[in-house]
């Protein structure tokens, strides 16, 4: 049987029995009631006629018949009574409605009454059959002389109660039918809302959902339609780097503005990136519909991190060795040219070629010199220089840069130096002024790296300066930019330090950015045996 017939069963089965119980209780009350009404109602008449003076006359005297019985007959008509007795002190009928019955004993017991008590709603058989009776005493001072007894037919009461308990049961049927169509509506109601699933297939819903949920190894967030997180996964949590209480509004969740974006415009969003803490994430949004009514939003979030990571470090690589097929390219040339001269019998203009291109080579390798230690820093400004080279631009050391250390994080340095500098190649080319140039600064203090970048370029816009941090944010007209300071200044943050922009650049130079790097350099060893 299914479980919403199991309720509905169980729903009307208790509804029978609390109507049940209560009209049984009504009945047991309404019984009671009626007895106790019409014997206080027996007691009222019993009572006006012993206090009347004939009667009690007739009663001292054991009069018999006569005026007591026409006291009674008159009582009896006037009230629907189905008897009125009076008897003497010695239980002796005086008068009755049956005059065959005057001086004999009466049939039920009257030593109460006699005994100066009243007697209420005794229920009693007697001569005239079964009858709700009371008793009263008639006094003549201070001397009880007799009694009188009033009755009324046990069927005139059952009569009543039948009658009530009637109208009762039509109440108590209404009741029953409306408890049985409440609980019908709510069976339907559960089968609506469960959509007619039994509560084990629920239960199996619920955990294929925690075991999809917590199983897979991508971030999911379900929001929905006021923008409330309905649904989300451990994975989401940690890729995110933030909490996501089941209830809390998004936009006061300290997440990427380009999930706010996604969630808030409500269109599908394919492998989107942004970043979150130190990590790069991939973003898919997709708005959930039923019936054409809106449900929410569901985000899926995969980490890429460390394919971003291998794919700067291979744009490093694909870097050098650009620049490395450049000047294997130049070199040939040069070869052929001083070949050509020594076949001709040029040697003194072959020298002159071979000494032009030393100084050549040396002035181009003298921005490195001894100012940076490292190797990896060597290599990224090598292949920096080559590819400015290639694009008809400069790229120099400052002359104060002094990095006598090794890196304790290259691909965090990387990171940083490579998208300004980057950056900064890009705003030289697109920049008017000529030659082109950009200008790197590196200074170790202590174990911080401080970088400083500046260009000849025309400047960061105004507009841009206060948003230029932020995803998506570039002066590039292609799409698929946006990230690089963003990165830059991630990486940095992770390892307590920071990334500004120290001066937007106008007249003389470009923009001017910063960065502090602290503890990405290793003790020299020269301090660490100090």
């Amino acid at each position: 049987m299914r479980f919403t017939r199991q309720v509905l069963l169980l729903q009307i089965g208790v509804v029978v029995l609390v109507v049940g119980l209560g009209v049984a209780l009504v009945s047991s009350l309404l019984r009671t009631t009626l007895s106790e009404q019409y014997g206080e109602r027996a007691l009222a008449i019993a009572r006006s006629v012993a206090a009347d003076p004939v009667v009690v006359a007739g009663a001292a005297a054991r009069q018999q018949g006569g005026p007591l019985e026409e006291r009674v007959q008159a009582v009896t008509r006037s009230t629907s009574a189905l008897f009125v007795v009076i008897t003497d002190d010695h239980e002796i009928r005086l008068a009755h409605p049956t005059p065959s019955q005057i001086g004999k004993r009466v049939s039920t017991s009257a030593q109460e009454a006699l005994a100066g008590n009243d007697v209420v709603s005794a229920v009693q058989h007697g001569t005239l059959g079964l009858s709700v009776r009371s008793k009263t005493p008639i006094r003549q001072g201070d001397r009880v002389v007799g009694e009188v007894s009033v009755g009324f037919d046990i069927d005139e009461l059952t009569g009543d109660f039948n009658r009530w308990l009637a109208l009762t049961l039509v109440f108590g049927g209404g009741a029953l039918l409306l408890g049985a169509g409440a609980s019908a509506l709510l069976n339907r109601r559960l089968r609506r809302v469960t959509h007619g699933l039994e509560p084990h297939e629920l239960t199996e819903l619920l955990y294929e959902r925690e075991a999809v949920l917590h199983g897979i190894g991508e971030g999911v967030l379900a929001v929905d339609a006021q923008q409330r997180v309905t649904v989300r996964n451990d994975e989401a949590e940690r890729l995110l780097g933030t909490p996501l209480p089941v209830g809390a509004p998004l936009p006061e969740l300290d997440l990427s503005p380009r999930v706010h974006k996604a969630v808030a415009e409500g269109l599908p969003v394919d492998n989107l990136l942004a970043v979150a803490g130190n990590r790069v994430l991939v973003i898919n949004s997709r708005a959930v519909k039923r019936d054409e009514r809106s449900l929410g939003t569901v985000l899926t979030f995969r980490d890429r991190t460390d394919l971003d990571s291998l794919t700067r470090e291979l744009d490093g690589i694909r870097s050098l060795s650009d620049g490395l097929r450049a000047q294997r390219h130049e070199f040939a040339n040069r070869l052929h040219t001083l070949s050509g001269l020594l076949q001709l019998g040029h040697h003194a203009e072959a020298e002159e070629y071979l000494q032009t291109l030393t100084d050549t080579t040396a002035s181009r390798a003298e921005p490195l010199g001894d100012q940076v230690a490292d190797p990896y820093l060597q290599a990224l400004l090598v292949a920096k220089t080559e590819q400015a080279h290639e694009k008809g631009m400069e790229l120099r050391l400052a002359d104060d840069s002094w990095v006598p250390a090794t890196l304790t994080d290259p691909i965090a340095a990387g990171t940083v130096i490579g998208n300004l500098v980057d950056n900064a190649l890009h705003a030289a080319r697109m920049g008017a002024r000529r030659p082109a140039w950009v200008e790197v600064g590196l200074l170790a203090d202590g174990s911080a790296l401080h970088v400083s970048v500046v260009d000849s370029g025309s400047g960061i816009p105004s507009s841009l300066q206060k948003t230029l941090f932020d995803e998506g944010v570039s002066t590039k007209l292609s799409p698929g930019h946006g990230l690089g300071l963003a990165l830059a200044r991630q990486a940095a943050r992770a390892h307590d330090g920071d990334v500004w922009l120290a001066d937007p650049g106008g007249t003389t130079t470009g923009a001017l950015f910063v960065a502090k790097l602290p503890g990405l350099l290793a003790d020299r060893p020269e301090e660490a045996d100090a």
